[in-house]
């Protein structure tokens, strides 16, 4: 039971706010590509596939991520009780519980279509190397937005068998959300990060993070009404849209105090809802 404390705390099992920031472009993917006048049982097992397979991942790269930041983890406040930075458990035991969650993750892929084994497999070098960018670069989280929201082009083909202009589009202006919500999260961490020599956006926006957040997601915004105008959803989508601009710009930005570590990490989590309102006007647009 011990083990099984530990191995959940290793992957965050009890913060599922990390899989399901990976989950959702996933599901805003397939559910943008499918045709809903054809039978929903397709819809539903991958969505299940999508799912399963973002927990899969989320849990590998956090073990990876523990691995290859034990030696800065254990010098962050909030970071340095976890598992492998604490010592409770072996970077050997890691490795070994990464592998298994990695076959795990593959046999979830192989229900998919080629094209879209091919395309998640070439992207495994994204996922286990972000974690190394905020040692050599500013844009830590530009390289997590491009990784976390891969999903969305997987689940464009596995229902087209192949990439155009709107998945891309709407990729786009996912990695620009990502942005912004994961440079809400990294102010948490800004003084330690700043003492031990990481980089991030939150550090070279600090002193103006309102325009940079607000440029990120008026981008993100923005390729959502492209997205409508471009699958000609229906106007019951561009009514969810004016709580999606509510959300992000009177929710976040305006209550965001990023001298408040409580205050940022509740931001950061009400993107999961902000997830969930956008698959839903993609839902309610097509019906």
């Amino acid at each position: 039971m011990n083990q099984l404390s530990i191995f959940i705390e290793l992957t965050r099992l009890k913060k599922p706010i990390g899989y399901m920031l990976l989950f959702w472009p996933c599901a805003w993917g397939l559910s943008i590509g499918y045709d809903f006048s054809n039978n929903l049982d397709t819809y539903f097992f991958y969505l299940t596939l999508f799912f399963l397979g973002s927990v899969f991942m989320r849990s590998a790269g956090c073990i990876v991520n523990d691995i290859l930041d034990k030696n800065f983890d254990n010098r962050v406040s909030r970071t340095k009780n976890r598992p492998i930075a604490s010592g409770k458990i072996s970077i050997q035991i890691g490795i070994l519980y990464a592998a298994i969650l990695c076959i795990l993750a593959f046999l979830v892929l192989i229900n998919f279509n080629y094209f879209t084994i091919i395309l998640a497999i070439g992207s495994m070098p994204l996922a286990f190397t972000y974690p190394l960018m905020k040692r050599y670069t500013y844009w830590p989280q530009l390289f997590l937005g491009i990784t976390f929201n891969y999903g969305l082009i997987l689940g464009w083909t596995s229902i087209f068998n192949e990439i155009s202009i709107v998945p891309i589009i709407f990729y786009i202006g996912a990695i620009f959300w990502t942005l912004a919500y994961d440079t809400i999260y990294g102010f948490q961490d800004i003084k330690d990060d700043e003492i031990i020599g990481l980089k991030s956006t939150s550090i070279k926006f600090k002193k103006n993070p309102q325009l940079f957040l607000i440029l990120c997601l008026l981008t993100f915004f923005i390729s959502l009404i492209i997205i409508g105008i471009l699958m000609n959803l229906n106007n019951l989508f561009y009514v969810f849209l004016f709580l999606i601009f509510f959300h992000l710009f009177f929710y976040q930005i305006k209550n965001l105090n990023i001298k408040d570590a409580k205050n940022c990490l509740k931001i950061f989590k009400s993107n999961n809802f902000l997830g969930f309102i956008v698959l839903t006007s993609i839902l309610a647009g097509k019906f």
